[in-house]
């Protein structure tokens, strides 16, 4: 299971949908293999089925890996747009006696399983036409179909797997080129990745047995055969198939909720992959670790509440500059209003206090709230309570006491404690109408934290617009 050519691996999606969170996994596997490895990670979009394929499907495919932070090498490639080049290799085998016309029409394949059936007899189609005279062949629409082995066996040796055997008997001889000259998606897959210099093909473990039948490809061709990695489906926290009742299952969707790219990188890497115990890192960590070793042969469980800390431990580790970029992505998704340049202003100074304490994105808006609100602030009713005449002298004594203040935290803590002393108060009675004015909001970050993230002038203002 070595290859000794630089490492090339790559993503292969069909665009008919949107990113599924499987989809995004298989291609952050591949990334990391390839990145941690100094190789190329290709992309390819399977565009064959041209009847479901659609470039909007195309350009949220390419959203979606942007969004997550892959990069790939070069343009991606069409494999339609490769159908010539298919069809030249299977007239090359054909050529070679590794394939044969086959004129069997789908009635006549159809009639044959039918009656297989019937008589409790393998349904595998056995053509008429494998060791036809050349000769004798009509002048009529025909299918191309590989000359399989018929004894023996076709051994996959894959990485995380292990070794599987299939045996030959039960391998049909599959379609390479159909009638109307069009490829199969099974042999397109191997003329693609030989043609892209593919040497590790890392996807879903749905696609094994297609390996084997796509192994005798291979060597029909002479061609080295890839590193094969099946990589086991994501599940549900129920431990069965991932679908829509589980919740979320398009990568877009997770966007809009408000998780961080990052946040998505190492969740998604630990998500049937493991290093020992950790499982918060940075990306220069998983592409350094990313190993085929590490993965595991059991289905991974989507789990909602590790993926919340995983997030909340990326925000609150996260530069200010890129988690307001991650903020801006993420309003973007939702289709809301990007920040101002006032409300990013006094947003940035608030982020060291308030991003430890959320989990996602909507969350930390949420904690930062009182920064993106314009005067009048709106006080929410329980917040109001709190602004009675006894407070609202309060705030206007603390206006003036603080007008000079050098708004430093402890000299602003200093002043606030000593006029709540005056009034036999203790620092929490008169933090709750500071809350109020400033925030609105009867629950806020520290009433400290927001004065010295508003600064002086907006401070002042909101505390006279509620003083006595």
């Amino acid at each position: 299971m070595t290859d000794s050519r630089p490492v090339v691996t790559r993503f292969a999606p069909s665009p008919t949908g949107y990113l599924h969170i499987g989809g995004a996994r298989t291609a952050l596997f591949n990334w990391l293999y390839a990145r941690g490895r100094k190789g190329k990670f290709l992309l390819r979009i399977e565009d064959t089925d041209r009847a479901r394929s659609t470039a909007e499907a195309t350009e949220a495919i390419l959203q979606g890996l942007r969004w997550l932070g892959l990069d790939w090498d070069g343009d991606p490639v069409s494999q339609f747009a490769r159908r010539e080049r298919h069809a030249e290799v299977a007239r090359e085998m054909l050529a070679r006696g590794a394939a044969y016309k086959c004129f069997s029409s789908p009635e006549e394949i159809e009639a044959f399983r039918e009656e297989a059936r019937a008589e409790g007899r393998s349904t595998l189609f056995l053509s008429p036409w494998r060791d036809a005279d050349p000769a004798s062949l009509p002048d009529a629409p025909h299918a191309i179909r590989l000359k399989a082995p018929r004894d023996g066996e076709t051994v996959v040796h894959d990485a995380v797997q292990g070794d599987v055997t299939f045996q030959n008997a039960q391998l049909d001889d599959m379609v390479l080129l159909r009638s109307d000259g069009t490829p199969t998606y099974m042999h397109a897959v191997v003329v693609d990745d030989h043609d892209m210099g593919v040497t590790h093909v890392i996807r879903g473990d749905d696609h094994l047995t297609n390996a084997a039948r796509q192994i005798q490809i291979y060597q029909a061709m002479g061609w080295q055969v890839p590193v094969f990695a099946h990589i086991p489906l994501i599940h549900g926290p129920d431990g069965k198939k991932l679908s829509k009742r589980h919740g979320a299952v398009g990568l877009h969707e997770y966007a809009a909720m408000g998780y961080p790219a990052a946040a998505m990188r190492n969740y998604l890497a630990r998500l049937g992959w493991s290093h020992g115990d950790d499982e918060l890192f940075d990306d220069a960590q998983a592409r350094e670790w990313f190993d085929l070793g590490g993965i595991g042969k059991a289905p991974a469980r989507l789990d909602f509440k590790k993926l919340e800390h995983v997030s909340g431990h990326h925000i609150a580790q996260m530069p200010d500059d890129l988690l307001i970029g991650e903020l801006a992505a993420y309003l973007e998704a939702t289709g809301t209003e990007p920040l101002t340049a006032r409300q990013t202003d006094w947003l940035r100074p608030a982020l060291p206090a308030i991003k430890s304490k959320a989990k996602t994105l909507p969350a930390l808006l949420e904690q930062g709230r009182f920064a993106l609100v314009q005067r009048p602030v709106e006080i929410e009713d329980k917040a109001a309570a709190a602004l009675d005449s006894v407070s609202r002298g309060i705030l206007g004594e603390l206006t003036a006491a603080v007008q000079h203040a050098s708004w430093d935290r402890n000299e602003l803590e200093a002043a606030a404690k000593q006029i709540g002393e005056s009034h036999g108060l203790g620092l929490g009675k008169v933090a709750a109408p500071l809350r109020a004015a400033l925030a609105g909001r009867s629950s806020t970050p520290s009433v400290f934290d927001m004065m010295l993230a508003l600064g002086r002038d907006e401070t002042l203002a909101r505390l006279q617009d509620q003083a006595g």
